[in-house]
């Protein structure tokens, strides 16, 4: 038994004598020539983040002045050129109303290089809201509110489905001569519009989308060649509309549909 037990050390002492022998003092120097790589490049990193010296910003300048944006920014500039966190900046110049997008980026040795985009609008919230062309709220309380924009309202976290309605309206009214320049949607869910002749279209609050196509594909082409003629367009029917003819011109129309149900225009008053 005892000779098992010596024999088995022995051949664990054999095992043991195969690992690699590292001298300490290897060791030891590999370790100081890793500090002193680190104390390299800590100390070369002070020295390169000198203190930003000038800024050069590029944008339209027709809502923000460089100077708004500099002014937005300038807590942020006493950090060094290194230093100096671009994704804190971008979100501040981009935080400024009326700015849509924002690069910014280093230059060497000592420079930032900020390139802006301002908003777009494309349409009016409310009484003084804004909305870019994404269909996006911007601003909500505008001084000036641009004429020709087109006016669409309704609860305040509708401003996206509003915006994404018109927008899908207006690309298919515009090759046919027709605009729109209000579209409204009530706290029951209800929508109408104004199309830019004055027309009214009534969409009602049920089966919109379906409404809408209609609207799009057969009266729309009516509304085009009579426009002087129709006073308003009521939408809220299950099989078909009806026309609102101004001063009672006009007589009752018919417009047949694929599925051979009839949809009738009517005369109002």
């Amino acid at each position: 038994m005892t000779r098992k037990q010596a024999r088995r050390r022995k051949q664990g002492s054999k095992r043991l004598s195969f690992l690699p022998r590292i001298p300490l003092a290897r060791i030891s120097g590999l370790l100081v020539a890793a500090a002193a790589i680190a104390l390299t490049y800590q100390y070369s990193g002070r020295l390169l983040d000198r203190p930003i010296e000038s800024i050069t910003i590029e944008g339209p300048f027709q809502r923000v002045s460089a100077l708004q944006i500099e002014e937005a920014i300038s807590e942020e500039l006493q950090h060094g050129f290194l230093s100096a966190d671009l994704g804190l900046l971008r979100d501040l110049v981009v935080g400024l109303p009326w700015i849509d997008q924002a690069t910014v980026a280093r230059r060497w040795p000592n420079r930032l290089h900020i390139s802006v985009t301002e908003q777009s609008p494309a349409a009016c919230w409310g009484e003084s809201g804004l909305l870019n062309t994404r269909g996006e709220l911007f601003i909500t309380d505008a001084r000036h509110i641009p004429a020709e924009l087109p006016r669409l309202s309704g609860p305040e976290d509708q401003a996206a489905a509003v915006a994404r309605r018109y927008l899908e309206i207006r690309e298919q009214l515009i090759p046919m001569g027709l605009d729109v320049r209000r579209l409204h949607l009530d706290a029951r869910g209800a929508w109408d519009m104004t199309l830019q002749n004055g027309i009214g279209v009534r969409l009602g609050r049920q089966n919109v989308d379906k409404r809408t196509a209609l609207f799009l594909e057969v009266v729309a082409g009516i509304v085009s060649s009579r426009e002087s003629e129709i006073e308003f367009v009521d939408m809220r029917y299950s099989n078909g509309f009806t026309i609102g003819w101004k001063n009672g011109f006009g007589a009752p129309k018919e417009v047949p549909q694929e599925s051979g149900e009839k949809m009738v225009a009517g005369r109002i008053g």
